[in-house]
């Protein structure tokens, strides 16, 4: 049985990093992917030309569509983004018990 990893981050319109890039890494490894996604960039390899965080009500709903009929066996956190979204993604990986990687994005430097 595969196991299921969570990625909670933005996503790279560039496919390089992100939710795009975490899903790419969580294939190569055998497992499946679930994903959460934090906010929308535009970018490229070059850089990051904008970032549009989603609501706090639109990521709870996604964790929770996630959350409700899948069992998560793992979670990936990048960019988080905001404040709210921070507090968001803690409220809802307390009540998880699986190993969790927090691996933020502080400064893009590129795309």
């Amino acid at each position: 049985m595969l196991a299921n990893i969570l990625t909670i981050a933005g996503s790279d319109s560039g496919g390089g990093a992100g939710v795009q890039g975490d899903l790419k890494s969580i294939s190569a490894t055998g497992a499946y992917g679930l994903s959460v996604v934090t906010a929308l960039t535009a970018q490229n390899t070059v850089g990051v030309d904008a970032i549009y965080p989603v609501t706090t009500s639109f990521l709870k709903q996604q964790m929770q569509a996630v959350a409700r009929d899948i069992q998560i066996d793992a979670i990936k956190i990048g960019m988080l983004g905001t404040p709210e979204v921070i507090e968001a993604v803690a409220e809802f990986v307390a009540g998880l018990r699986c190993p969790i990687v927090v691996d933020p994005v502080m400064v893009a430097k590129s795309g």
